[in-house]
């Protein structure tokens, strides 16, 4: 059967909804509050009412959203589903532009996904990892004793900072300075509650000017887009080849047939990098920061593996270390910072566990819900890194940058990342708790981090 349109898809009336799994069934308005409002809280709750498949009409939108490891692998690889790049338009376009990886489908996915990987991988992430170790060292140093400083704030200061100079190469200087404040004042417009629901609400999503919160963002995206255009065309009117940031290996990329990309679509894809990559390390990291200093054992047991290593250790050797990675691994597990795959549809009428889907349904899978599984992760709801020594998980168990043709593409320099700032800001200075209590999840966007007024302290330097 070839590809059904996007165009028909969940456009059923709600009597339909007995031909669906079980699900809530409170009104689709509530529903997106609760979504909104206490993202965890919603799938938490559906999961112990209705089990390890169900159905949620979330605004206009009638998702199936499965959490079992079973119903995880037939989504993400079975034939009769595909991933179109269509069911993410109306929410990732307005962000990225349409020529984005995010909402690309088909031979175009494909395609693009061939040009846009190769950065990610081989020997050019030696190169990033030591770019990373000194932001992270420059970062750890500026942090004076004694003085409380939120973690939050931090953590997307430095992501920033790694983020412009691995994916667009720009040094020290005014240049990155202006990027980069241009770019958290952007980010920051959608990184609150309020920006959550812009982007959940296409009809909020109306330009009236400064005073109204699209219009800011508007107002703010022209002016990163003019500065990325800008880079481009210089990039394009002197290429480097010695150059290995993320932009300039996409301006030299060609397909099969010989062809780049076109402004626009590198434009797109750069947006994409930044917001996609920007808020969700920043928050994995806060997470890991906050777990390792609320656990003394936990800290204890990471600093000692982290002093075994030999003096300015490289890079990848860090990465090496079983224990930075388990607790990395476990931050992921516990609060992933993207609670859902990106969604598939049915291709024509399918079996799921037990439950007869037709053709045109989105189906979701939930890694948060299959990271909380009692069958697979006793205690869930404990931070305990050691689970990931003891037993090596399927793709289909953990499952934090999504899976299949689908999965996220930033994911090696995203774990990269995240192994190399927590272990050379832990090698530089000792941390601990500004305020000895529990942090909660809140949402961030499209995202779940910890509360954004969380602080850390410095208490002395290695």
């Amino acid at each position: 059967m070839g590809p059904i349109s996007y165009k028909f898809m969940n456009k059923f009336p709600d009597g339909y909804m007995n031909q669906f799994p079980k699900g809530p069934t409170t009104p689709r308005w509530w529903q997106l509050v609760q979504w909104i409002a206490n993202p965890l809280g919603y799938l938490d709750a559906c999961v112990r009412d209705y089990g390890d498949v169900f159905a949620t009409r979330i605004g206009s939108q009638t998702w199936v959203i499965v959490n079992h490891p079973q119903a995880m692998q037939k989504i993400l690889t079975g034939k009769e589903f595909e991933a179109f790049g269509e069911v993410n338009k109306e929410l990732f376009v307005p962000l990225v532009g349409e020529h984005s990886l995010l909402v690309l489908s088909g031979d175009d996915h494909k395609q693009r996904r061939k040009l846009v990987m190769p950065p990610f991988h081989g020997e050019r992430m030696h190169n990033y990892g030591q770019i990373i170790c000194d932001i992270a060292r420059q970062m750890a140093c500026s942090w004076n004793p004694g003085h409380p400083f939120q973690v939050s704030d931090a953590m997307l200061e430095m992501v920033t900072d790694v983020i412009l100079q691995t994916v667009f190469g720009f040094q020290k200087g005014s240049k990155l300075n202006q990027v980069r404040q241009l770019l958290t004042e952007r980010l920051n417009l959608t990184g609150t509650p309020l920006g959550a629901m812009v982007i959940l609400f296409p009809f909020l999503q109306q330009d009236l000017g400064k005073w109204s919160p699209w219009g800011r963002i508007e107002q703010k995206q022209q002016q990163l887009d003019a500065l990325l255009y800008s880079e481009i065309a210089a990039r394009r009117a002197h290429p480097d080849p010695n150059r290995t940031d993320i932009l300039s290996l996409l301006i030299s990329a060609r397909d099969e047939d010989g062809k780049g990309m076109s402004d626009r679509q590198l434009r797109d894809e750069s947006l994409t990098f930044l917001i996609a990559g920007h808020q969700t390390i920043s928050l994995a990291l806060s997470w890991a920061f906050y777990w390792i200093h609320k656990l003394p054992e936990v800290k204890k047991t990471l600093k000692e593996e982290l002093e075994c290593l030999p003096e300015n250790p490289e890079p990848m050797e860090i990465t090496k270390l079983p224990y930075l990675t388990a607790v990395c691994n476990e931050t992921l597990r516990i609060y992933p910072t993207v609670l859902l795959t990106m969604p598939r549809v049915t291709r024509s009428r399918v079996e799921l566990m037990g439950h007869q889907l037709d053709a045109g349904i989105t189906v979701i899978g939930s890694g948060y819900l299959t990271h909380h599984r009692e069958d697979l992760y006793p205690n869930p709801k404990q931070f305990r890194p050691s689970r990931f020594l003891e037993k090596q998980f399927s793709p289909y168990e953990f499952i934090p940058f999504g899976g299949g043709q689908r999965s996220c593409i930033g994911m090696a320099l995203a774990q990269l990342e995240m192994k190399l700032v927590l272990a050379t800001v832990l090698l530089e200075v000792d941390l601990a708790l500004a305020e000895n209590q529990s942090v909660q999840p809140k949402r961030r966007s499209l995202n779940v981090g910890p509360d954004p007024h969380f602080k850390l302290v410095v208490t002395s330097r290695c």
